[in-house]
Parts: C-alpha cells; structure tokens; sequence
C-alpha cells in the first residue's frame, strides 16, 4: 500500500524525515523532492565496474545549464529523508518526464532504514536547460509486511552529497 499525502504529512517528524520539509511540496500520494546545485559527471566515457571511476564536479548557475543527450549526470536532492518504518521510492515528476529528462535511470527503490540524500541519475532525450532548486522528483512510500531488516550500514548510507558508484567494493 502507498501512504498517501496526507499520511506523509502526519508521520513528517516522527515515521517519517523529509529535512528541509514544506507542506506546499504534499501531492495526493507523494512529496516533491528538488534538485541540488551541483552535479557530478565521470571524467571518462569508458567506466569500469571493477574501480572507482573519476568524476569532476559542476555547480549549476541560477541562469540555468543545458544538458547534452547521452550523457549521465549525477545530482542530488536538496532534501535529507530517512524512515525505519516504510519502503521510499523516488520517480521524476510527469512535467520532467515530458521535457525527456530521467531523474533515474534504474534506482527509484529505497531500502528501508534509508538516510540521506538521494543521488540522482539525470539523463535527457535531447538538450535541457535545468536549474537549481527545481522540484524534480516525488518520493513517496510503501508500507512493508512482515518481518524485515533496515539498511544501515550499506554503502550509500548517512551521504552528505552525489554519491557515484561504489560498485567495484562488491568485488572486493
């Protein structure tokens, strides 16, 4: 079942962490999350699994940055979440995904027990110009049965910004 925004609102501070919170942001069964300023892109075309793969950061300008087709931007959420008690899921808004831009490329699923901020993988069909601050993306949630274990020590927990791949610890 997915919580609803007005049970998102009565569980914000307690079931629920959406910091900085703004009740404006409540849609009918979601929360709209927005876009840091600055952004990570690998410094390579070719990525390896295996390694940690260089990335450089770019602050983007309150006049906007135009993004190119084909290639993966990492960006953040503005907003810290975090619940023991419920699955997060995060999805790009329908008025990004109708200017062809993906605010995910394959990881809207949160693990229960989440905390910090969301890394974002941005990729758009054509040229889009984006800015900071937007809202971008909605989380909203799921309730779980039966018994389960949070995510607590996993290797995106507690992030303080863009979080690249850490794969290559998996081969470790």
């Amino acid at each position: 079942m997915i919580l609803s925004g007005k049970e998102i609102q009565k569980r914000i501070g307690k079931e629920i962490i959406i910091e900085p919170f703004d009740k404006r942001r409540i849609n009918p069964n979601s929360y709209n999350l927005s876009l840091a300023n600055e952004l990570l892109v690998y410094d390579h075309y070719e990525l390896d699994m295996k390694l940690p793969n260089p990335a450089s950061r770019i602050v983007i300008p309150d006049e906007g940055l135009l993004l190119e087709p084909n290639k993966l931007y990492l960006g953040r959420t503005n907003e810290y979440t975090a619940t023991d008690r419920y699955v997060p899921m995060l999805e790009g808004r329908s008025s990004t995904g109708r200017l062809g831009l993906f605010i995910h490329v394959s990881a809207g699923f949160g693990d229960i027990g989440f905390k910090g901020y969301w890394t974002l993988e941005i990729f758009c069909v054509q040229p889009v110009r984006i800015y900071p601050n937007v809202e971008v993306c909605q989380i909203y949630y799921h309730d779980i049965d039966g018994e389960y274990d949070l995510y607590t020590g996993g290797k995106y927990q507690n992030n303080k910004g863009i979080e690249a791949s850490k794969l290559y610890q998996d081969f470790k």
